[in-house]
């Protein structure tokens, strides 16, 4: 084997890890990540997990992708320990659709149909398609299309220069003398642990046995303990992920690498122990493609049966391994844990989780505000400090989404999700200004108590509708942001356009109070700052809303939104206006 056949190989298989990449990334589009968002959500039974792990990991082609998935969900707290063991055990089965994609490589015939069925008979047809799919169309869905079928054939043509370039190595003794070192079950484990750790994807080295079979020396005794290793080297990626996590993050990590390595050891005492007494005679046989899929799909269902039932065991072992320093819960853990930067590898999913995060957001701002007008009916300096407690923690949850959507920006978003985080981008500062407005309210508020002081009634009266008006404000804009809903934003504009109105008229009804001598001047200073907050909370409801109906639009610009709307041939907008004047009329 020359240099030139080296060059080949690493060609080959430069050509092999881009093309499962591209394939991956392909499907994983595709699905809009669709099977991310199940995996999150459907794994309240064990079971269910195992068969959502190898669902979604045949789909993005890689264990390792769903296992630093699982590692994410549980440093972020959204998914349990014991939820991950189910679907890191799937993981391992769906893998296997991979080395089964690749078998085709192997097939022999001269049979039309056979033919037909190898895939450097039709991976040219399909890359053509898939790059007319992505230079011509404009449809995401079909540049989807275009990508899978484009990685696809890059995958087989990688597949079939290692087999070209590795085929010649039949007629080399020194090839099969190393071969035959492998041989020995331990070494073979070795071997298979340290490719496959290097390359971090199991399907990769996998991908690469099966192309040593074209020189014929693979025997299954030199394959079956490399697949065996090759499923503990796969968990470096995972190992590696959980680097920097939560306790439970990395106990996740753990709980796979115990299962491939407990897997790994039964299964090696097992065959040799009956090889010993019976002798398997075909353990010197040529093994081929497809046998090397048989045989790691036999071995990861076999593991996986062998194991489920002893999850829970898994889940201690991980706890012993990984102590907790101090005594602490989970929750407090993860108090600041919003979100994960693993999940910015698939960006469907990143979206959907700042998404979530943002929502936890406004929820925050949201109660701070409710709390802060609570206390013009009864002060409690706890619940004043409380206002202050959330509005900081608010602030957090700024700079860590923006921090996160900005990172996640730089990926390749689809149009959808590209909106979505546009939205995001705009909405987080405008929840961070509502919740300072709420510490603003409760500062009135002490002010009040402390001096002992209140309104007039007829102010008071005022106050309470106004009050009223702004809580319903936030009730359309929160509650549409939450649900997605385009109609119930459009509420907001209306009633915002009156609330200025009642702004304008509580000020100007303080000055003829105050002249009269029913008010006092230290009286208004702290009306008119409530007023203002009222305001301005209003003012961001409004850009809140504005948002969520533009997302569809090339820019957001709510001054000429709100422009379109106050036209004098408006006459829906001047309707919805007029039943809130109606509403909150003040006395």
């Amino acid at each position: 084997m020359d240099i030139f056949a080296v060059l080949s190989f690493l060609g080959g298989l430069a050509f092999f890890l881009y093309g499962m990449s591209m394939m991956g990334d392909g499907l994983s589009r595709a699905s809009g990540g669709k099977l991310e968002k199940i995996l999150e959500k459907l794994t309240n039974s064990r079971w269910k997990g195992v068969l959502l792990g190898a669902g979604v990991t045949a789909v993005i082609q890689s264990s390792s992708a769903t296992t630093v998935m699982v590692v994410g969900f549980v440093n972020s707290g959204i998914m349990k320990l014991n939820q991950a063991v189910g679907v890191i055990m799937g993981a391992n089965i769906g893998t296997t659709a991979t080395s089964w994609i690749l078998s085709l490589a192997g097939i022999e015939g001269s049979n039309l149909f056979l033919r037909l069925l190898k895939p450097s008979s039709f991976s040219p047809v399909l890359a053509l398609i898939g790059a007319a799919f992505i230079l011509f169309t404009k449809s995401e869905k079909k540049k989807n299309i275009g990508t899978i079928m484009v990685g696809f054939a890059i995958l087989m043509y990688g597949m079939d220069a290692m087999s070209g370039a590795v085929k010649p190595l039949a007629d080399v003794p020194e090839f099969g003398n190393i071969l035959t070192a492998f041989s020995n079950p331990f070494m073979g484990v070795l071997a298979g642990t340290l490719i496959t750790a290097v390359i971090q994807s199991s399907s990769a080295s996998v991908g690469i046995l099966q192309a040593l079979c074209a020189t014929g020396s693979v025997t299954y005794g030199l394959a079956i303990p490399v697949i065996m290793g090759q499923n503990i080297g796969t968990c470096i990626t995972a190992i590696m992920s959980a680097v920097g996590a939560s306790k439970n993050a990395k106990r996740a990590a753990a709980i796979h690498l115990y299962f491939n390595l407990i897997g790994t050891v039964v299964c090696m005492a097992l065959f040799y122990s009956v090889n010993a007494i019976v002798r398997f005679d075909f353990l010197a046989e040529a093994v081929g493609p497809a046998n090397i899929a048989v045989i790691h799909s036999i071995f990861n269902v076999f593991t996986t049966l062998l194991l489920l039932p002893f999850g829970d065991q898994l889940v201690k072992l991980a706890h012993v391994t990984v102590k907790s320093r101090k005594k602490q819960t989970d929750a407090q853990e993860l108090e600041v844990k919003v979100l994960d930067e693993r999940f910015l590898e698939r960006p469907a999913l990143g979206c959907e989780q700042a998404l979530d995060a943002t929502k936890q957001m406004a929820a925050l701002s949201r109660e701070a505000f409710d709390t802060a007008v609570s206390l013009f009916n009864e002060f409690d300096p706890q619940k004043a400090q409380l206002v202050r407690e959330m509005e900081n923690t608010v602030d957090k949850y700024e700079d860590r989404i923006g921090s996160y959507l900005v990172k996640l920006s730089g990926k390749n978003l689809s149009d959808s999700d590209s909106r979505s985080l546009s939205m995001m981008l705009h909405c987080i500062g405008d929840f961070e200004r509502i919740s300072d407005h709420a510490v603003s309210v409760a500062a009135a508020a002490e002010e009040l108590h402390t001096k002992k002081i209140h309104f007039s009634e007829k102010g008071q009266k005022e106050l309470e509708i106004y009050t009223r008006a702004v809580k319903e404000i936030m009730d359309l804009s929160f509650s549409a942001f939450q649900a997605d809903d385009d109609k119930e934003a459009m509420k907001v504009e209306p009633l915002e356009e009156v609330m200025d109105y009642i702004n304008a008229q509580m000020k100007k009804r303080h000055v003829k109070r105050l002249q009269e001598g029913k008010c006092t001047i230290e009286m208004g200073f702290i009306l008119t700052d409530i007023c203002t907050n009222y305001e301005r909370v209003a003012d961001h409801c409004s850009n809140i809303a504005v948002y969520l109906i533009q997302r569809y639009e090339s820019e957001y610009d709510p001054h000429a939104y709100a422009d379109v709307l106050r036209r004098d041939d408006n006459e829906e907008f001047k309707c919805a206006c007029e039943v809130y004047r109606r509403k909150y009329s003040l006395p």
